[in-house]
């Protein structure tokens, strides 16, 4: 919440309250400012995304919607924390490491303390969404290019081997047939005897 108003401040241009300051007071401020420069905005700027009124029953689906997208997210950040331990735990194993291990926590571990599994969205997000939210930019748009593109973008890789491997060049192996001949097949020389054997009295 702190951290949330500090922002708030800042992206206002208000300067940060002397202590003791009051919630009223800093609320009332907060309120004059954003007053004075809604006016200068185009109209429909401010436009909420969720405008449908919330009633008892869809206040508790919309709260039981919330956790249950917590909740996946938060197995899924899970999952993706493991692998991202999985992938620093290896870095160790290599003999240079060895000389390098205690530089390499010093950087890592706090970086890897700040991610955590639980989600920090909240209802109260939901109902500050803009409409500008939901306008959805393809990644490979012009202004979003201008902010991702670097040198490695343009560097191009030379001819690599084919490894081949292609299902649709392979042939499925044919059994081979060989000739009775060949295999020393066929009937046995001699006479074969297919009556009944005689019992012996």
């Amino acid at each position: 919440m702190v951290q949330e108003l500090v922002l708030t401040l800042q992206a206002l241009g208000l300067p940060r309250p002397p202590p003791g300051t009051t919630a009223s007071r800093l609320l009332w401020e907060l309120h004059d400012k954003i007053s004075e420069l809604l006016p200068s905005l185009p109209p429909g700027f401010l436009q909420p995304l969720l405008s449908s009124p919330l009633d008892a029953p869809r206040w508790e689906a919309l709260e039981s919607l919330c956790q249950r997208l917590g909740d996946q997210y938060c197995s899924r950040r899970c999952l993706l924390l493991k692998r991202l331990d999985l992938t620093t735990s290896s870095f160790h194993w290599s003999d240079r490491a060895e000389a390098q291990g205690e530089a390499m926590k010093a950087v890592l571990i706090p970086i890897r303390e700040a991610l955590t599994p639980e989600s920090n969205v909240s209802i109260a997000h939901v109902l500050a969404a803009r409409e500008d939210l939901s306008r959805l930019i393809p990644a490979t748009s012009k202004a979003v290019r201008r902010g991702t593109c670097c040198a490695i973008n343009k560097v191009l890789m030379g001819n690599v081997p084919d490894r081949g491997g292609r299902p649709n060049e392979l042939e499925a192996p044919m059994p081979t047939w060989q000739s009775r001949r060949e295999d020393g097949g066929g009937r046995k020389a001699g006479r074969q005897s297919w009556g009944r054997k005689k019992k012996k009295k």
